[in-house]
């Protein structure tokens, strides 16, 4: 099993109740040692200060969401997307984020076009890795389940955004979560031809039913997901990194105490990941 020492918050688990300050402080309180923000969170407080309270509370920054969102229906929202992600990266490199994650984005409005999305996304990661690189920042593109295929990832699969990590090279990796990647019945022979190319390890469950396919995700240990088979599959790879719990729950975990939330991921972490 994983150790309360691997746990990493995704702080999008418990940002209803909590701004940003206020989940570093949490962090603190609960000896979890890596933070994963968002960059709407980041702004509300501004970048340096994030940066700052990061450093001073001596969290590790496991990835900083997030990047993507490429294809568009013209060229001035191409071009738009571009400049989002040059700030993202640099974002990512004042915070000392271990990478930027990419949710590529889906098709243009009024397009069924998947493979020319699916284009727009090749050509967005390629021009955003040169400025990335630059940077000293490295990318991870985060496969979505096919179900977010129209509207927030066209790349689906862990073998899709390996195919374009062997395209375009160096400092382009991949982040695996648990919720997108579970049912897939490539994904250990992918994960193990990813090697250390995995910058990032998402968990959650997932629940049966599910209420809503993106706001019902489950705390570990409560769904069908083998966790524990995919962390020992990421670590057998070669990924030293931590475990980033990212829950998105309206109706269940974001209404909770978030002190009790962090308590219960602490005790997951270690019984369920």
């Amino acid at each position: 099993m994983a150790t309360v020492e691997t746990l990493s918050l995704n702080t999008a688990t418990v940002r209803v109740k909590w701004d940003l300050r206020q989940i570093i402080e949490g962090c603190q309180r609960h000896a979890i040692r890596g933070i994963s923000p968002w960059r709407d969170q980041v702004a509300a407080i501004g970048l340096d200060e994030t940066a700052r309270l990061i450093r001073a509370a001596g969290l590790t920054v496991t990835g900083l969401c997030r990047g993507g969102m490429f294809p568009a229906a013209d060229a001035e929202g191409r071009r738009a997307a571009l400049e989002d992600n040059r700030r993202a990266v640099d974002e990512a490199a004042t915070l000392g984020a271990a990478c930027l994650v990419l949710v590529v984005g889906g098709l243009p409005p009024g397009s069924k076009d998947i493979a020319g999305a699916r284009a727009q996304v090749r050509d967005g990661i390629a021009a955003t890795l040169d400025h990335a690189r630059r940077q000293g920042v490295k990318l991870a593109i985060e496969p979505l389940h096919p179900m977010y295929a129209a509207d927030r990832a066209c790349v689906n699969t862990l073998g899709q955004a390996l195919d374009l990590c062997d395209e375009l090279g160096e400092g382009l990796g991949v982040a695996v979560d648990v919720y997108h990647v579970w049912w897939d019945p490539e994904i250990e022979r992918q994960i193990a031809r990813a090697g250390r190319r995995i910058l990032a390890f998402h968990v959650c469950d997932w629940l049966v039913p599910t209420k809503d396919l993106l706001l019902d995700r489950g705390m570990m240990g409560d769904g069908v997901i083998d966790i524990p088979r995919l962390r020992a599959a990421v670590e057998a790879a070669g990924y030293l990194g931590m475990n980033e719990v990212e829950i998105f729950s309206a109706e269940t975990w974001w209404k909770r105490d978030p002190d009790e939330v962090l308590r219960l991921c602490r005790k997951r972490v270690v019984t369920s990941v």
